[in-house]
């Protein structure tokens, strides 16, 4: 559906009535004929009588004009714009995406079909309102990347383009909130937010109203006591599975830092060595859907037998169970190269979802300090809480939601409970040639890989572009040496360095390219097909193991067949694969047992028996993500009948 719509395929939709996604496609669709038709009138004005329109725009809707009545011609300018500007015009499908992210829906729209460009249409239309709005992505690099390629549409028409990045000064930060569309991550989002609740209780001031003028200047409150944010109207969130499902539980804090003592150094060291010779079963149990550890009462025993000395001096006993139990968890559920890393002699939590690095994050209740005892590091300082909000509360203070994502609908309940909002599933531009091939699935992991290496051997020597997503730092690495073995030159990313990243991502697709990365390395990143590789089928996608969420998978193989592109997509798992766990220890080590040395496994059987497991995984997260809602907000409840800040201590 490339280019501007036909008239029997809006005929079509015309005909389609009611609050269903084919009566919203048809109203939508109707947005796109109005667009289309003003379009040959906007090609023959100058870029001075588009400022002078787009001027006149926002005087409407300042005026109280709705922004529906005024998003044929906002959006016209926009695409007017882009084509000056930028060299890009948007599709008919595109328009559809913007219409819907306006009307409060997450856009699904498939990757490769030019999300960046879409955010363009109801970030100007909102915006002429003049109370701001931000777009959130999910690094500080697409932040900037966006603010930057999409400037010059904005700047045509009238509007200021601001973009928020780590280790700005505050008067940066406030400067970028008055644009008119402010860029960002949902991290500094939030701990803007944060740090402007703190300066709030600094200065006794209760008053919403009186802060928010000192934004504007007005009032007597010193350059570094005013907030940087103005009022949370609306935000348009990119990769909005992402940040609003997957990051919902991860808690913003603003810490105070609070120095241990050298009895508390101590302990953690002590408990480690401790629970390095403890026996699972016999003296502990382990629950890995919950990442604990729990000591049996041959345990604790044992654990009271060994602790003499002066490591446990200050502690009760039931203290040094919690350092114990928090020794093993941090043994047995936190692994190096996939949960964390070690850089400079600092622990760098790496996020589960995206591979990616969070430096300056810590885990919470002593966790990061076992994990330092562990790795024998100095325990740093634990801190305690200023200020803390949760991803998903954050973004519940937007008077106005929306965003797009390649992959929205398997979440769609969720997000229209938990945030008013609805999943709208995009058409594609060009008609998807993706070739998907049934898992193939190992008995032990070992075997898996060599498969793997072996597979993208061959494709190698044909000049097939091959890209292979892995769950974590020690799995890409694991897998680059069997390719060197071989003799494949390849390249592996590990998620330290976003802007090089993408570079690399975006060549993917060339003739005899193999890149071995994590799963969302290059999330955001167009992949274009490099000169002769459709003839050999496009893109080779690789997933080396099952994630807890369907849609990581989705959002790896969509890294091939963008824009009607051949492309093919293939995942290669074993029985020791992580996902499996779901059902149990015990299950997972009997199923490990009764298929051990038996190879290459075929049967449709083995195939459910991941996709339950993976389910089982997402129900569980679904119902950790209620529960914490629940806990939130009996939390905000408690603090706001005391007459406190809910988001404050």
């Amino acid at each position: 559906m490339a280019g501007r719509m036909g008239p029997r395929w809006l005929n079509q939709m015309r005909r389609i009535a009611g609050p269903t996604h084919g009566g919203r496609l048809a109203r939508f669709a109707l947005y796109a004929e109005r667009v289309n038709a003003l379009e040959p009138v906007f090609e023959a004005e100058t870029n001075e009588q588009l400022a002078a329109r787009s001027h006149a725009l926002r005087q409407r809707a300042r005026q109280g004009d709705s922004l529906n009545s005024l998003l044929p011609e906002a959006f016209a300018l926009v695409r007017e714009a882009a084509k000056r500007t930028i060299g890009q015009r948007h599709y008919d499908v595109q328009l559809i995406g913007g219409a819907a992210i306006h009307n409060r829906s997450i856009a699904e729209m498939e990757t490769g079909e030019g999300k960046t460009l879409v955010a363009t249409l109801p970030a100007y239309l909102n915006a002429l309102a003049g109370k701001g709005v931000h777009v959130v992505t999910v690094n500080d690099y697409l932040a900037h990347r966006d603010a930057h390629w999409m400037g010059p549409v904005y700047m045509l028409l009238g509007m200021t383009v601001g973009c928020i990045q780590t280790g700005q000064e505050d008067n940066v930060r406030r400067a970028a909130y008055l644009c008119d569309i402010t860029y960002g991550t949902s991290k500094e989002l939030g701990f803007d937010f944060l740090r402007d609740e703190l300066k709030r209780l600094q200065l006794g001031d209760t008053s919403r109203k009186s802060f928010e003028q000192a934004f504007l200047g007005r009032g007597v409150i010193l350059p570094q006591q005013q907030p940087v944010q103005r009022t949370h109207h609306f935000a348009i969130v990119d990769e909005a599975d992402s940040i609003l499902i997957d990051e919902a539980r991860t808690p913003l804090i603003i810490g105070m830092n609070n120095a241990p003592t050298q009895e508390e150094a101590a302990a953690y060291f002590g408990a480690d060595q401790i629970a390095s010779t403890l026996t699972k079963i016999k003296d502990f149990r382990y629950d890995p859907a919950e990442r604990k550890a729990e000591l049996t009462a041959a345990g604790r025993r044992r654990v009271q037998a060994v602790a003499g000395g002066a490591s446990f001096v200050t502690l009760t006993v039931d203290g040094l169970y919690e350092y114990v139990e928090r020794a093993l968890r941090a043994r047995i559920a936190y692994l190096k190269d996939r949960d964390y890393v070690i850089v400079n002699g600092e622990i760098v939590i790496v996020d589960e979802f995206t591979g990616r690095m969070m430096p300056g994050r810590q885990w919470q209740d002593g966790l990061h300090q076992a994990i330092q005892a562990k790795e024998r590091l100095e325990i740093t300082l634990e801190t305690t809480t200023a200020a803390r909000v949760t991803v998903q509360d954050f973004f519940l203070r937007y008077k106005k939601l929306a965003g797009m994502t390649g992959t929205a609908s398997t979440d769609a309940a969720e997000l229209a409970r938990i945030y008013k909002v609805g999943v709208f599933r995009v058409p594609t531009n060009r008609k998807g040639r993706r070739t998907w091939e049934p898992d193939r699935i190992f008995s032990t992991e070992d075997e898996k890989f060599r498969a793997v290496a072996d597979a993208i051997a061959g494709w190698n020597q044909r000049g097939v572009p091959v890209l292979i997503g892995t769950r974590s730092i020690e799995k890409s690495e694991r897998l680059s040496n069997l390719l060197n073995e071989r003799g494949v030159e390849h390249q592996v990313l590990n998620a330290k360095n976003h802007a090089i990243e993408a570079q690399i991502v975006a060549r993917a697709g060339e003739r005899g390219r193999v890149t071995v990365a994590t799963n969302m390395a290059g999330r955001g990143t167009d992949i274009k097909l490099g000169e002769g590789t459709s003839d050999l089928g496009g893109l080779h996608v690789i997933g080396t193991e099952r994630h807890d969420s369907r849609r990581i998978d989705r959002q790896l193989a969509g890294r091939c067949a963008r824009q009607g592109d051949l492309g093919y997509c293939q995942f290669f798992l074993s029985i020791e694969d992580e996902v499996l766990e779901a059902f149990g220890e015990k299950r997972a080590l009997r199923l490990r047992k009764r298929y051990a040395g038996r190879g290459e496994l075929t049967s449709g059987a083995m195939r459910r028996m991941f996709r339950a497991a993976q389910a089982r995984r997402e129900r569980q997260h679904y119902r950790d993500r209620k529960l914490l809602m629940a806990y939130e907000k009996q939390r905000a409840e408690m603090r706001s009948n005391m007459g406190l800040n809910p988001v404050l201590g």
